[in-house]
């Protein structure tokens, strides 16, 4: 299945409303193989990714990036936190910037247009 169409069914199937903090957020859980397919394109898969270019882990995430989006809570750094809690800072990533996060991978993987 093409992971565009993957991503779509994913999002609906996923999508629902919890409160937090008397709040409502739509949650979205992204499938493991599209997380996988992102940091195979962002950092050839590696988790513990640290090129020196200022982003870190599987999904290359800048580090005031990371710190905005609560992964402090797991590490001071993405390649210092497992992939779990990567693709979970990643989902909260996806929820305040969309794919454009991740803007070539995301339009080589047809996430975006």
């Amino acid at each position: 299945m093409p992971v565009a169409v993957l991503l779509a069914v994913t999002a609906l199937c996923a999508a629902a409303l919890v409160p937090v903090g008397g709040r409502a957020w739509s949650a979205v859980r992204v499938a493991d193989l599209i997380w996988d397919e992102l940091a195979d394109c962002e950092s050839g898969g590696d988790w513990r990714a640290d090129t020196g270019n200022g982003y870190y882990g599987g999904l290359q995430i800048w580090a005031p990036t990371w710190t905005e989006a609560g992964g402090l809570r797991f590490a001071d750094r993405p390649d210092h936190a497992t992939r779990r809690e990567q693709t979970t800072v990643g989902e909260e990533i996806l929820r305040r910037q969309g794919w454009e996060a991740w803007p070539d991978c995301a339009r080589e993987l047809g996430l975006v247009g």
